[in-house]
């Protein structure tokens, strides 16, 4: 278990430093619906990942055993065409980085936040990290690695458990703390909304490149 563990968290770090859900989330707890939006969103973040990496999870599981030699082609194959998505994703976002004196764009959903309701707030929290294509990938990479571990079904349950806590850590940490002292973190989330949305692309960028790159060196191997 303890090996599945090592393996995830990396990419639950790609998800954690997401920088649009954060953006996201503060956008929300800046608002004036914030404590409802909020934990709105964050539960239909940890709702994706969960159902993501179980999905994945449950399909890697299902792969046929590849012999006593030690080699995994079909895994291999699946983890070559994962991080070889990664890289293109990472060189999209690099590609698409403001220019020197630029301003980042955001989505134009993040525009009508102010008049977000609970059911989307979840639901939108929900598409960001199940469906979002990046993440979709880091998901999928995960739920590999905890399938392909051979691990009975309660260790399969804690490190997923694991995996959302720590992918979901960078949104829950803003909402709790907003909950608890709202007047104090103001200034420094909205400090924070701007750094993230000037830096996203970029923190992305490099961020896929690693994760892509490792990916690929355990495809190789696995042949």
């Amino acid at each position: 278990m303890t090996e599945a563990i090592g393996a995830i968290l990396p990419l639950a770090l790609g998800i954690a430093i997401s920088p649009i859900p954060i953006i996201a989330a503060i956008l929300m707890l800046l608002s004036p619906r914030a404590r409802v939006t909020s934990v709105g969103f964050l539960l239909g973040w940890m709702l994706g990942i969960v159902v993501a990496v179980t999905v994945f999870t449950l399909l890697a599981s299902a792969l046929p055993d590849e012999g006593s030699d030690a080699s995994a082609p079909i895994l291999g194959t699946i983890q070559l065409v994962l991080g070889a998505l990664l890289l293109l994703l990472a060189l999209r976002q690099w590609r698409g980085r403001p220019k020197a004196g630029e301003q980042a764009t955001l989505p134009k959903w993040m525009q009508a936040i102010d008049q977000i309701t609970f059911p989307r707030a979840l639901g939108l929290g929900f598409l960001l990290s199940g469906l979002n294509p990046k993440n979709l990938l880091l998901g999928a990479s995960a739920g590999v690695a905890i399938g392909s571990a051979a691990l009975d079904a309660g260790a399969i349950a804690v490190v997923i458990v694991v995996f959302t806590l720590l992918a979901a850590s960078t949104v829950a940490v803003p909402v709790v703390a907003y909950l608890i002292a709202s007047e104090k973190l103001r200034g420094p989330l909205d400090a924070l909304r701007e750094w993230l949305g000037r830096e996203n692309a970029v923190i992305m960028a490099i961020l896929l490149l690693v994760i892509g790159v490792t990916l690929v060196g355990k495809g190789i191997a696995a042949f």
